[in-house]
């Protein structure tokens, strides 16, 4: 939204509070993110994402083509799945497991650093994408859930600072994921 310059009020829900009722009544399984657009209630948030860039077409966060569309919501398929699935169980899990699923994460990560020096500024890309909204809020929290990437992995390095350095990039954050980097 912030690469977009879409304004938006951003209520923050607490799952145990109140307001989790108004949230189901809005969205039957009483997940966030969900998206109130004037009668239009969304949730999931690739299928937010999705409508966000194609209701604001510009500046385009997915190719325009379907073959490499196709390729960028596979590789966001990927990232979700190999990368923020394990950092969304950092919260609920023991600390044995934290352990286990920190060192998965690592290693799934450094492994990939090539493909983060692959020449180009962004994921895999030229210009900021889909893929780069996907992967930005992960690289941010790494360090808060103690996933210390190596100074060796300096593909992963340099891509981080590019990404947070973008003005969207922090306007983006909220106090909470700002006070996981103070």
């Amino acid at each position: 939204m912030a690469e977009k310059g879409i304004s938006a009020e951003i209520i923050s829900v607490d799952l145990e509070e109140e307001r989790l009722m108004d949230l189901v009544d809005l969205n039957p399984y009483g997940e966030i993110p969900t998206l109130v657009d004037r009668d239009l209630v969304l949730y999931d948030s690739k299928v937010i994402s999705e409508y966000l860039d194609e209701r604001f077409p510009h500046p385009p966060l997915m190719p325009v083509d379907p073959v490499s569309r196709a390729k960028a919501r596979l590789v966001v398929y990927r990232i979700e799945r190999d990368w923020c699935r394990l950092l969304m169980q950092f919260d609920s899990a023991d600390s044995e497991t934290v352990a286990a699923l920190r060192k998965e994460l690592w290693e799934s990560l450094v492994a990939s650093n090539e493909v983060f020096a692959s020449g180009t500024p962004f994921f895999l890309s030229d210009e900021l994408t889909m893929m780069d909204c996907a992967l930005g809020p992960l690289m941010w929290r790494l360090p808060h859930y103690g996933v210390e990437i190596p100074p060796s992995s300096e593909g992963i390095h340099d891509y981080q600072e590019r990404l947070f350095a973008l003005e969207s990039f922090q306007k983006s954050l909220s106090e909470a994921e700002r006070a996981m980097r103070a």
